[in-house]
């Protein structure tokens, strides 16, 4: 069976938790092709929309228009986010939803998070009502996907994202609800010495 190499360079496509990875798939006519795609996950999600069509049409171009659709099914990585939380929280809930739907793998541990915070090193002065990790960080609380890529994509030296309390209108508490109410905060950079930067103002 024909090996068709869509790129040449065979160059790698990474994934928001650092692993190298390619794309397979099969033509209309069941010829085996391969086709690695760079995805930038920093870039905003027009641009790598775009990314994502360039590539898929020059590889239609080789392997069939059949082969699109895969192509950009391989290119939807995740990121492995583990979360601690109380059985009974609504917005933790709601939060999980949230990164799902922006293309995060949530497991949920429903037991909740005061032994998970003090174990990961969140200071208890950023805490909120769950915690979370992903790829060596620590999430506290209603922290948007936006912040949890650029976090993966820029990876500083720190402890991890906190959204200290549970600010209304943030991921997880924007429920019809409450009414369309957007309060202002802050998506705060937590260093391992307990010291924190603002990482985002959300306004």
């Amino acid at each position: 069976m024909d090996e068709i190499e869509v790129d040449e360079r065979k160059t790698n496509r990474t994934d928001p938790i650092g692993r190298t990875t390619g794309g397979r798939g099969v033509d209309g006519h069941g010829t085996t092709t391969r086709a690695v795609v760079h995805v930038d996950v920093g870039l905003p999600s027009q641009a790598r929309s775009r990314r994502r069509a360039l590539a898929c049409i020059g590889a239609s171009a080789l392997a069939g228009v059949g082969w699109c659709g895969m192509a950009l099914a391989a290119t939807a990585v995740s990121a492995r986010v583990e979360v601690w939380k109380s059985p009974t929280c609504g917005c933790c809930k709601d939060w999980i939803a949230h990164m799902r739907a922006e293309g995060f793998d949530v497991s949920a541990h429903d037991t909740g998070n005061t032994a998970a915070r003090v174990r990961l090193g969140m200071p208890e002065k950023f805490g909120s009502c769950h915690t979370a990790q992903v790829a060596g960080y620590v999430l506290e609380g209603h922290v948007p996907a936006q912040d949890v890529r650029r976090l993966l994509a820029t990876r500083p030296v720190a402890l991890g994202l906190s959204v200290p309390g549970m600010p209304v209108g943030s991921p997880g508490m924007d429920g019809p609800e409450y009414g369309g109410r957007r309060d202002p905060y802050d998506v705060m950079l937590v260093r391992r010495d307990g010291s924190a930067t603002v990482f985002r103002s959300v306004r």
